[in-house]
């Protein structure tokens, strides 16, 4: 029987107030010496109650990739949110689910984790539920930056308004989209660079229309410093379907069909109708020059709190 310290949560966008609490579970399960694993759902709960898309941050592909890339955490629970997960008493989730299904020894959850039918699961309950059992508990308090807390609503808006950087900051990590490459009509840029049309992931947020300096990793584990167009691409295409389009500079071959991480740095302008495609040929080996400068002291890292 695997035994694990388990992080509760839904854990959109795996920002830093996440990773509090997924430091914790790797810890605990250090002492231990079990695994530390993270229990989250497929589809946000919110959603499947109400019936009312919910645009997320990352798509569930990505919140796993994130979990085990940047804090180790390889034993990722994605479990289906159905019906029996909707009626499931808070007690009941805590004994039969957590502790009997998944070996629970130990639960870290956020200060404001509500849990089981009807959300009637609360840190205090889940505290006092572990204590009766012989569990062990860690509830972690809020994680604030600049004095404003740390929360998946609060980058959500960040994304949609296009600030980057700023998101990038309370996430503790580059903005990421993940994807695959479909062929696009590439006018105006596939002459300068090879392009990559991202198929953007069912319920995903898009950051907001403009021009962005990117790095592309590929499926081999390469980076690229890349100029990302996300939009409707007005000079080349007169409908509303919004694209990810990224440049991949210094790179040559074909990338259709083939899975690509976008990790977003800085937003660098807003996105423009052109006269011509020279014009556009000309706007994009500019954006090209700024994303090489941005890049040119290195990859920003974003320390942990």
């Amino acid at each position: 029987m695997k035994e694990r310290v388990i992080a509760l949560g839904f854990f959109d966008g795996v920002h830093l107030g996440h990773g509090a609490l997924l430091r914790r579970a790797a810890e605990e399960a250090a002492l231990r010496g079990c695994t530390p694993a993270v229990f989250t759902f497929d589809r946000p709960p919110k959603e499947v109650v109400t019936g009312v898309p919910c645009p997320l941050i990352n798509s569930p592909e990505d919140r796993r990739d994130l979990v085990r890339r940047l804090y180790r955490i390889q034993d990722v629970l994605m479990v289906p949110f159905d019906r029996e997960m909707m009626t499931t008493p808070w007690d009941d989730f805590i004994v039969r689910i957590l502790v009997g299904r998944y070996h629970a020894v130990h639960l870290v959850a956020g200060h404001d984790h509500h849990f089981g039918h009807r959300n009637q699961g609360t840190p205090e309950l889940l505290a006092q539920k572990c204590a009766q059992l012989g569990l062990g508990c860690d509830i972690i308090p809020k994680v604030e930056v600049a004095g404003i807390t740390v929360s998946s609503t609060y980058i959500r808006r960040l994304v949609e308004l296009g600030q980057i950087s700023r998101a990038n900051r309370f996430l503790g990590h580059p903005h990421t989209l993940t994807g695959t490459v479909r062929h696009g009509r590439g006018i105006g840029s596939s002459q300068l660079f090879p392009t990559a049309n991202l198929v953007i992931p069912p319920h995903v947020l898009v950051p907001s229309h403009g021009v962005y300096a990117t790095r592309a990793t590929l499926e081999d584990g390469s980076c690229y410093a890349a100029v990302t167009n996300v939009g409707t691409r007005p000079t080349v295409q007169n409908g509303s379907d919004i694209t990810v389009e990224a440049c991949l500079l210094d790179f040559q071959g074909d990338l259709y069909g083939k899975q690509l991480r976008l990790e977003f740095y800085e937003h660098l302008r807003q996105e423009v109708r052109f006269d011509s495609l020279d014009a556009l040929r000309a706007q994009i080996q500019s954006d090209a020059d700024a994303t090489r400068t941005y890049f040119a002291d290195g990859v920003p890292t974003f320390p942990a709190l």
